[in-house]
């Protein structure tokens, strides 16, 4: 049984109803005809020059959501197939940290947080890993695999 918030997320850029004006964005970058009689045209772009991107905003602002919209729209239904998968990190320390991580074969969802102070190379890693990654097939049209990092940052307030 799926939680209310999941089954009725938005899945696809058509369906986000808030912060029109960055969904506009984000449709013109993934397709070569943004408007055409006033009708947004959703054909994924023919080239992989897609920017990097960093989203960003508080906790519940649909991020997340915008983000599996926009690879939905990238890659189709194939990003929306998610699995959970644990990996582990050696630190200079010689420790090794677990970090927990959802991924399809399209992106890759973090939250380095959960490594505590070594946070930094948890994404370091991954990063260099997923740039060292030949591509399977060399002539897929897109050939980037996006990596969604989720930070959390807690407020710290001083009790008086």
């Amino acid at each position: 049984m799926a939680l209310w918030v999941d089954k009725d997320r938005p899945n696809t850029l058509e369906k986000l109803t808030f912060h029109q004006d960055l969904t506009t964005h984000l449709i013109k970058m993934v397709s070569p005809f943004t408007f055409v009689f006033l009708i947004i045209v959703y054909k994924l772009a023919e080239t992989s020059d897609i920017p990097h991107l960093m989203f960003y905003g508080p906790e519940g602002s649909g991020k997340k959501t915008r983000i599996m919209a926009l690879l939905r729209q990238i890659f189709g239904a194939g990003a929306e197939k998610i699995r959970m998968d644990t990996r582990s990190f050696s630190t200079p320390s010689s420790r090794t940290v677990e970090i927990n991580m959802l991924s399809s074969n399209y992106h890759i969802e973090i939250n380095p947080s959960d490594a505590g102070i070594y946070d930094r190379i948890v994404v370091q890693e991954l990063v260099k890993e997923i740039a060292q990654t030949q591509q399977v097939n060399s002539s897929a049209q897109k050939k980037f695999k996006s990596i969604h990092i989720l930070y959390t940052f807690l407020n710290q307030r001083k009790k008086k």
